[in-house]
């Protein structure tokens, strides 16, 4: 095998890839990276069994010529050693060549570096996932979507399950609900009528592999296929397939969570809140919930801390309107301030219905279909 590739080009598709790749891996040739070079690309795989990224480099694109020179061929590279190597190369353009031994060489400028690569064909074959469910996404509403939601999983391994954000489809209606038993994040948005005969329920991908898929994703509205079966995802663009094994089990029931009506009704600028909850929170961070306490006052929030080893915080807001009963509440700062940022929205609607009880977020126009729910700590 031996190839010349642009440099800037190979570091990009080595990034996405190196994201797959886990420090401690369950077998040992999935530390590395699979080199494939054809006559008209070059693809690199890297996979923990868990998640599978395939990046692929075109010989041209827009017309500039990625590849120079090809003689096929597949090895396996050391992940960790040959993506600083390329980062590092002195070149613009880097020749890689491995000989029957697999002995590697990788050239560019005076640089020269020689490394063990290994056998292609002992590396694991990603399953091929063959499904009718496949939809289209804009991969920039899709990365809002993850930000909006995949904040609120679960970081602890009691609850698998809620590790993961849940995706239903239904009737060309999308929504992804994350939650970890505390807070809860919901988003909704309609497809395009290709999905209107999709359906699916019970699809719960590992946040881990969302946080990973939003870092490969271009903000630019390229689009995003997205193909579902039993037992994995695929995601795919232009020029990655991003393949995750999903979670096994049954997906709360969260919509019974929601309540249905509100005692007090709460309409505020979302920037203010937040900012003033980040400052009283500057208080609270010594206590092990971020505890920060809010009452209603005539048009005003009050939003108070207290740490008895360092003091406490007091700030009014003030408000768009407060309808409904008189409410002292206690939450934690940090969901409140993740959940303002992924409402992401001007003016917001907090609607409470009770000192002990969930409460929701929304933007005050209902234009975006999100929703933010938290628990309340009990403190008063």
């Amino acid at each position: 095998m031996k190839l010349i590739i642009e440099r800037n080009q190979l570091m990009n598709s080595i990034q996405h890839v190196m994201k797959a790749i886990s420090s401690r891996p369950t077998i040992a040739i999935l530390s590395g990276i699979k080199l494939e070079a054809q006559q008209d690309y070059v693809k690199l795989t890297g996979s923990d069994s868990d998640i599978t990224i395939e990046s692929t480099i075109p010989r041209e694109e827009d017309g500039m010529i990625n590849i120079h020179d090809v003689q096929p061929g597949t090895v396996i590279l050391q992940a960790k050693f040959v993506s600083e190597i390329v980062r590092k190369l002195p070149g613009d353009q880097v020749e890689i060549e491995s000989d029957d031994e697999l002995n590697v060489t990788i050239r560019s400028g005076a640089a020269e570096f020689k490394l063990n690569g290994q056998d292609a064909e002992e590396y694991p074959q990603p399953a091929l996932l063959t499904t009718d469910n496949q939809f289209e996404i804009q991969a920039d509403v899709f990365k809002n979507l993850i930000r909006q939601t995949n904040f609120a999983v679960s970081t602890q391994e009691t609850r698998p399950i809620l590790t993961g954000v849940h995706f239903i489809l239904e009737d060309g209606v999308f929504e992804l609900v994350a939650t970890d038993s505390h807070r809860l994040a919901s988003r909704k948005i309609n497809l395009n009528d290709d999905a209107q005969n999709i359906s699916f329920r019970n699809i719960v991908v590992p946040g881990k592999s969302l946080s990973e898929l939003n870092k490969i994703l271009d903000d630019h509205q390229e689009k995003v296929y997205v193909s579902v079966s039993d037992n994995q995802i695929l995601f795919k663009t232009a020029n990655v397939n991003f393949l995750s094994r999903l979670l096994d089990g049954n997906y709360p029931e969260t919509s019974r969570l929601i309540p249905e009506q509100s005692k007090t009704t709460v309409s505020i600028k979302s920037r203010e809140l937040m900012q003033t909850i980040d400052r009283a929170s500057l208080l609270a961070q010594d206590n092990r919930n971020n505890i920060v306490k809010l009452a209603t006052m005539p048009n005003q929030l009050q939003i108070t801390s207290h740490s008895p080893e360092i003091g406490t915080a007091e700030e009014k807001v003030e408000t768009m309107s407060i309808e409904g009963e008189d409410l002292k509440i206690s939450f934690n700062a940090k969901y409140m301030i993740d959940a303002l940022r992924a409402i992401d929205s001007e003016e917001i609607e907090i609607a409470f219905t009770g000192a002990m009880r969930p409460f929701i977020l929304r933007p005050q126009n209902e234009e975006e279909s999100i929703l933010q729910l938290i628990t309340p700590v009990r403190t008063y």
